[in-house]
């Protein structure tokens, strides 16, 4: 079967007006990346608060890229093609919108204020069962990560899942315009980037900017248990929604979790899913996979109206790098199980993460041990929200607290001596110290904001003490 082109030179100078400077040529991929960049790529070169991409330029070309550029570039290749338009930026984004325009794909967007890319995995897997399935690479779901990832959707895809995040108001709603979607999932409302908002209340708003791009006759899938619910229903059906399904544990939930057991690796549930009884088992530990998978549910019924292979899909998923990844290490003669969480952190996940760390049994002589970081962009709940996680740690049985960050001291506080190993400010101190403290039979779970670093010292773990075989066992 022929391989379809992503783009034609004529197609993006169509859709973005720019001249062309070489010869006409075919792309098969598009990036802002010239690290990551291939022969037969489109590499768009992005101004951003930190480099200029068209500082680039040249080594994208020598790789063998295309190039969509803002100026025309000294030193190119001998038969460098390139499309000169008056905006690199304004340029994707017209990439984005020319994409969506030409696809008949059914498309699904996903905000909240946690689990939005979990749930986005999910969904593309199950997807994926029924037909070509497009969606982004990691949480590529803000101003260019959005237009990104509409620019790189196959021409014959028949689903496309995006995810669309924010940190302010006014953020969601032009780039819901752009996707379109037909169905879109919001997988809750809470406390999160507090920072840029007064209230709660004004989140559940932003959030619910989403439906301003629901294509006419769209649907949506909401959190029965959320406080918003209500306002949420109201916000979809005032922009067009013809159908709302709701998913939870609620008694008039339309997608409704009837029994779950939760494993160390896994997660089995039944669940009603509009009318129709399912049993299913999801490769991950953890309450929050199991509500995301109902969501999941409701979506797939919805487009394809057929969940015979959503099991198979659901059972076979991992979780990704920084979600709760799980490694068997090398360590001190024995085993050490590291549980990554570093990938962001919120009042909720760190619940969620504490309460998978509860679940996972330990070696002889081991502990459960968590290595905590600051939750950034709390605003005025950062010292409370801080202090409210000692009640989870200690229902999950963490034997010893690790914190790194400065607004974790108010967490600290809050841990007896006998609980709370470390509190610093810094990732370099803690990384020695938890290489001499741990021993073979720890559980380990690191879980911050992202720019706290936790992913660093998990990353320095998974190098110096390689994988298990599964045949090794707990000391």
């Amino acid at each position: 079967m022929v391989e379809l082109s992503l783009w034609s030179s004529q197609e993006i100078i169509d859709a973005t007006g720019g001249t062309l400077s070489g010869d006409a040529f075919d792309v098969s991929g598009v990036s802002i990346d010239s690290r990551t960049v291939g022969a037969g790529d489109l590499f768009i070169a992005i101004k951003g608060p930190n480099h200029d991409g068209h500082d680039f330029a040249r080594a994208a070309a020598e790789k063998g890229a295309a190039l969509l550029l803002d100026r025309a570039i000294d030193g190119l290749p001998d038969g460098a093609c390139s499309i000169i338009v008056d905006d690199t930026f304004s340029a994707l984004n017209d990439l984005g919108h020319a994409a969506r325009a030409r696809t008949n794909a059914d498309i699904v967007a996903i905000t909240g204020s946690v689990g939005k890319t979990g749930t986005k995995e999910l969904l593309a897997a199950v997807l994926s069962q029924h037909g070509k399935t497009h969606c982004p690479v990691g949480s590529f779901n803000n101003h260019w990560g959005v237009p990104l990832t509409l620019a790189r959707m196959p021409r014959d895809a028949q689903f496309g899942v995006f995810e669309i995040g924010m940190n302010h108001a006014g953020e969601i709603a032009p780039l819901a315009k752009m996707v379109k979607p037909r169905l879109v999932i919001i997988t809750t409302i809470a406390g999160v980037h507090m920072a840029n908002f007064d209230h709660i209340d004004d989140i559940a708003r932003a959030k619910a900017e989403i439906f301003q791009g629901l294509v006419p006759g769209g649907m949506a899938v909401l959190p029965f248990d959320n406080a918003f619910f209500g306002i949420l229903t109201d916000y979809a059906l005032s922009f067009g929604a013809s159908n709302v399904v709701s998913f939870g544990e609620g008694a008039k939930s339309a997608v409704k979790l009837e029994k779950v057991s939760y494993h160390p690796d896994c997660s089995c549930a039944r669940a009603r899913v509009l009318g129709q009884d399912v049993t299913f088992k999801i490769g991950m530990p953890g309450h929050h996979w199991v509500t995301n998978a109902l969501a999941v549910l409701a979506a797939t019924q919805l487009l394809t109206g057929e969940l015979g292979q959503a099991g198979i899909a659901l059972a076979g998923m991992v979780p990704p790098k920084g979600r709760g990844a799980h490694h068997t290490l090398n360590f001190k003669g024995g085993a050490l199980q590291l549980v990554d969480e570093s990938y962001n952190a919120s009042p909720p996940s760190m619940r969620a993460a504490l309460e998978i760390l509860a679940a996972q049994p330990v070696g002889r002589q081991g502990r459960r041990v968590a290595v905590l970081g600051d939750m950034l962009e709390l605003g005025d709940e950062t010292v409370s929200a801080h202090e409210a996680l000692a009640a989870p740690i200690d229902k999950a049985g963490v034997d010893r607290v690790y914190l790194v960050g400065a607004a974790v001291k108010s967490l600290a506080a809050k841990l007896g001596r006998e609980r709370l190993a470390l509190c610093v400010e810094n990732t370099k101190e803690l990384q020695s110290r938890l290489e001499r403290d741990l021993r073979a039979g720890d559980v380990v779970m690191l879980k911050g904001s992202n720019g706290i670093g936790l992913s660093r010292i998990v990353d320095h773990f998974i190098d110096a003490y390689p994988a298990q075989t599964p045949s090794d066992e707990l000391l």
